[in-house]
């Protein structure tokens, strides 16, 4: 299968005998192809192309996004791959063809004719460097993996698809990139797209996609991939429509952040679900019974009954009066009116708007009948009446979301009106924020009360059902499995136009409104025709850890498929009885020892004794989400920040603790769960208390 040079072996003149130096000098003429590229677009003149100073300023940012895009990291490769054809693609694989050559890597390079010298990942024809395997080759002759130390090519393996007197094997350059130590952020994963991840990320941009992943599975890296290509296979359409990735909190982002722009895609927003909602200022929180009321999908009925009715019936008739004429609408006509528009079952807002009119063409209706001949213009001045706005304004007044919002929390009146038939008697005292009796202060005002992140979401709500949302053309929902109905519903109407790729675990639901099923979500995000896929292999967490950590499985979802580990190193696993803090700051100390970074997770109670007591050690640590460097390459956890992260080692402190620190045992075990898979290479799990008995 192979012939790898490797890093020790010195470069020899470039010949037909010195594969690695024909390579090496591909390498060397494509940076300076893609240099060409980049300095051909920054001697640009647009100086004489531009009709305003607004165009020359769209045009000068697009250059801009350009020539970042055309950056060459010095540590990434520019192509991680080749493919050899056996004929040239799309010809006719007649006998005597000549086949074709492809380098295979994270953006397009072609040379001064034209001609290219690196192909993008994502185009059609480096697909088969994802898929073909010796049981389908897909006309591939030889598929050449390149390996690297730093951005220097060190190495190369050759897998010849088409011969049948080769038999297959495991890469084991794949493996080593697979396994290779973390160190700053996430990267990207475009050199070891396994077969099945790649059907994800090649999916069409008109349906949505939902996958299931276990830990080390790679979801989070294939919804960033498959973003990156549906920007290549339907860029000007998602330029107008926009693309969104959203993640659990501002850690997650920052810990992703590097992948898209690696990949050249600078365009994608990033963002929580709380900046969507962002409304009112968050300042309060909600215990567990009430947010969950609060996220129940019933909620959007109880709002939708309290914006609607403020609408009324006019009980009196209109009289609209032009000059010297008066215009007589009967009360059961204006009646129809506003029948018919809420028939129609659309925005609250837009029938606002839509009623004056109405009403201003009935007018010249009757206008015409008696032989006059009014235009637009008239019919514009009639909905501008003041008689006629002062029906408006009694029969369908304006809605303020965060004061209708701030009325059923604080009105038990308002609130039983609007809920009876949906909510409990018990469930509306749980969410009033003050009941008759209790002694507390009303709230008088938006800017006054304290919002808690499920009030937002309410909010948002209500204002949707006011004035319909701003739809993207692809929305990527990472860590779904905590969100609640109406934090779907919010994220849903983002996307009511567009498509949509949920990523999440089940099994790693750590909030008391956590996802039961993706057909459940999927049906609360608007998207219910959504395929569901499921990647069980885990290419990050070795076979020791992941099994341990499966044991929690039956307890937490049962039914779910357990990860299997297909990495060849089993990875480092130990259990440890302590004393004490001390001998968890000294397994850190051992694992420092090792190349990459190391983790150590603890429940959220727990963090300030184990931050003085590696600070007693001389131990200089980073919080979640901030880049690790050579001199400090230790992150100190609270379990309730440590999903999404990966680390090459990791401590887990006190398994009990972090159950405990959870409001009920299910979602403390989850909560164990998560993070007992954040190791990539090895897990040290020190303990004074007894272990879970789930665990033994």
């Amino acid at each position: 299968m192979s012939t790898p040079s490797t890093p020790s072996t010195p470069p020899a003149p470039v010949g037909d005998d010195d594969p690695l130096g024909r390579e090496r000098a591909h390498l060397s003429s494509s940076r300076a192809a893609l240099r060409a590229m980049r300095e051909d677009v920054e001697a640009l003149d647009i100086s004489d192309v531009t009709a305003n100073w607004v165009n020359a300023q769209i045009l000068e940012r697009q250059i801009e996004e350009r020539i970042k895009a055309l950056a060459d990291l010095s540590h990434t490769p520019l192509f991680f791959g080749r493919l050899d054809y056996l004929h040239a693609p799309g010809a006719e694989q007649a006998e005597g063809a000549e086949g074709e050559q492809f380098y295979i890597g994270r953006r397009h390079v072609h040379d001064g004719d034209g001609d290219p010298m690196v192909i993008d990942w994502r185009a059609p024809v480096s697909q088969p460097f994802y898929r073909a395997s010796k049981k389908d080759p897909m006309d591939v002759g030889l598929r050449r993996r390149f390996g690297y130390t730093g951005g220097d090519l060190t190495a190369y393996e050759d897998e010849h698809l088409s011969d049948p007197a080769e038999a297959a094997r495991t890469s084991k350059l794949l493996q080593r990139e697979i396994e290779r130590p973390r160190v700053g952020p996430m990267r990207d994963i475009v050199a070891t797209i396994q077969p099945e991840q790649d059907e994800i990320v090649r999916s069409g941009l008109g349906g949505t996609v939902c996958v299931q992943g276990g830990p080390g599975t790679g979801k989070t890296a294939v919804g960033l991939h498959r973003v990156a290509y549906l920007l290549y296979a339907h860029r000007e359409r998602l330029a107008r429509t926009g693309t969104l990735v959203i993640g659990p909190n501002r850690s997650f982002l920052h810990y992703i952040e590097q992948v898209l722009p690696a990949l050249g895609e600078l365009s994608v927003r990033q963002g929580t679900v709380d900046d969507l909602v962002a409304h009112v200022e968050v300042r309060g929180t909600d215990d567990a019974a009430a947010a969950v009321v609060k996220g129940d999908a019933r909620m959007a009925e109880v709002l939708r009954r309290a914006v609607y009715a403020h609408v009324g019936m006019p009980g009196e008739p209109l009289v609209v009066v032009r000059g010297s004429r008066r215009w007589r609408l009967p009360a059961y006509e204006l009646q129809e009116m506003v029948r018919e528009l809420l028939d129609r079952d659309i925005r609250y807002g837009a029938a606002r708007e839509a009623l004056p009119q109405r009403i201003a063409h009935a007018v010249l209706v009757q206008m015409e009948r008696s032989g006059e001949a009014p235009d637009d213009r008239v019919q514009d001045a009639v909905a501008r009446n003041t008689a006629v706005k002062a029906v408006v304004k009694e029969v369908w007044p304006a809605v303020d979301p965060a004061k209708l919002v701030l009325r059923l929390l604080t009105d038990a009146d308002f609130l039983a009106e609007h809920a009876k038939g949906v909510l409990s008697e018990d469930e509306q005292k749980t969410i009033l924020w003050t009941l008759p009796g209790s002694g507390r202060r009303p709230v008088r005002s938006v800017k006054a009360a304290r919002w808690s992140a499920a009030d937002a979401v309410l909010i948002d709500e209500a204002t949707d059902l006011v004035e319909r949302t701003h739809s993207l053309g692809h929305v990527v929902l990472d860590e779904a499995q905590d969100l609640s109905p109406m934090q779907y519903r919010a994220v849903g109407r983002r996307c009511t136009t567009g498509s949509a790729t949920v990523l999440g675990d089940l099994a790693q639901g750590t909030t008391p409104w956590a996802t039961r099923s993706w057909q459940e979500a999927l049906g609360h995000l608007g998207k219910a025709d959504a395929v569901i896929e499921e990647l069980t292999a885990g290419f990050r967490v070795p076979t020791d850890v992941i099994t341990y950590a499966s044991r929690l499985l039956p307890h937490i979802a049962p039914g779910l498929t357990p990860v299997a580990s297909v990495r060849e190193n089993p990875g480092f696993f130990d259990l440890r009885p302590v004393a004490g803090t001390a001998e968890t700051v000294a397994a850190c100390e051992e694992l420092l020892r090792n190349e990459g970074s190391t983790g150590l997770i603890a429940a959220d109670a727990r963090i300030p004794a184990l931050a003085e007591a590696l600070a007693e050690a001389g131990i200089g640590h980073l919080a979640p989400g901030e880049e690790t460097t050579a001199e400090t390459r230790l992150t100190l956890v609270p379990a309730s920040l440590a999903k999404g992260l990966e680390y090459d080692y990791v401590v887990l402190d006190e398994p009990q603790a972090v159950v405990d620190g959870e409001p009920d045992e299910r979602t403390g075990l989850r909560r164990l769960y998560v993070a007992l898979t954040r190791a990539v290479s090895g897990l040290i799990v020190t303990h004074a208390a007894p272990l879970p008995p789930q665990l033994t």
